[in-house]
């Protein structure tokens, strides 16, 4: 094994402890403190004493689907910076995770007021739905303006549209599960059941494992479209895959989480600055520790920081990857003038 091999393998060993300790802190800390011991007799013997159902039937679950669904939204935040070629474009910033959150919330409208129960895999396909809907219109407008900015800017437009109609409609339906709505829409995982945990993993699993099979053709992608076409891939079809692919694993997270910030654009510039490539094979893996940590911490201090007042996690992660964003934009900028 050469420098080069063990250098990225110690940085996925690294990853992936600092995933476990998060993963622990996660659970430990909140608004009921538990020690490690509690923690680990609670883990391993499913005891139902005082703390049992909190950390197995609230914490748990709360934390997979945080694991889960941060690498999810990181991943698709990867593909479409692969697909646009830009550093800056995201689910979020491009109003992807808007469009998804406004057909969820207006399903839910529709038909809990009608009395019509609604499955984990129905809000899925609604969040798929109104994420393909926004991309559609967001590769319309790519046809017609070439500089980048632009697009992202129309992308922020079209993701306030759908925000204000989301809030629009939540604000005034009568029934008190509809109006509990409003927390979903700013993102947060609370309340998220075993159920959705299920769901989620499985969906992320599938759509992770074609992810990765296309990391060749999608290298090749990243070097140039002339480039892909002399190795034989079909630039038509991988577009395609690229935005199937990006908006399942949105959708999905928007579906349970609602829309979550930041995620999608910073992780992505920080693991290809920790490990020091843009290689599709390695970054694919890395984005999703990268974001499921980052996720993690957030969710952590969403839930912690004010107990029992709990903040949006969009809020948390705005304040601590906005940064991140700015200084990639600054320095990309010096970049091209240098």
């Amino acid at each position: 094994m050469n420098s080069e091999k063990k250098k990225t393998a110690y940085l996925f060993g690294a990853l992936t402890v600092l995933l476990a300790l998060c993963f622990f802190f996660s659970l430990k800390v909140g608004s009921t403190d538990v020690t490690l011991k509690e923690l680990f007799e609670i883990l391993l013997f499913q005891d139902d004493a005082m703390y049992g159902k909190i950390i197995l039937s609230i914490r748990l679950p709360r934390v997979i689907a945080a694991m889960v669904l941060g690498g999810a939204l990181s991943v698709s935040g990867y593909l479409l910076q692969i697909f646009f070629g830009n550093p800056i474009a995201g689910p979020y910033v491009l109003g992807i995770s808007s469009g998804a959150k406004l057909f969820v919330a207006l399903c839910m409208v529709v038909l809990v007021g009608q009395q019509i129960h609604i499955s984990s895999w129905f809000m899925v396909a609604a969040a798929f739905a109104g994420s393909l809907l926004s991309m559609a219109v967001v590769m319309a407008l790519a046809g017609k303006v070439k500089n980048m900015a632009l697009l992202v800017v129309c992308g922020v437009m079209i993701g306030y549209i759908c925000s204000a109609v989301t809030e629009f409609v939540i604000t005034f339906a009568s029934d008190s599960n509809i109006v509990n709505l409003h927390n979903w829409s700013n993102g947060s995982f609370s309340g998220i059941s075993w159920e959705h945990v299920r769901i989620s993993v499985f969906i992320v699993t599938i759509t992770l494992a074609v992810t990765f099979f296309m990391s060749k053709p999608m290298g090749a992608y990243r070097l140039g479209e002339a480039y892909a076409r002399n190795m034989g891939v079909n630039i038509k079809n991988l577009r395609r895959i690229l935005i199937l692919l990006s908006s399942i694993l949105s959708a999905t997270v928007t579906a349970f989480a609602g829309p979550i910030s930041f995620v999608g654009i910073a992780v992505p510039h920080m693991m290809r600055g920790v490990m020091k490539t843009n290689t599709p094979i390695l970054m694919i893996p890395a984005c999703f520790l990268g974001g499921a940590v980052i996720t993690l911490l957030c969710d952590c201090v969403a839930r912690s920081a004010f107990a029992p007042t709990e903040l949006s996690i969009s809020a948390v992660t705005a304040v601590f990857l906005a940064p991140v964003v700015i200084y990639m934009l600054l320095t990309r900028r010096s970049n091209v003038h240098g």
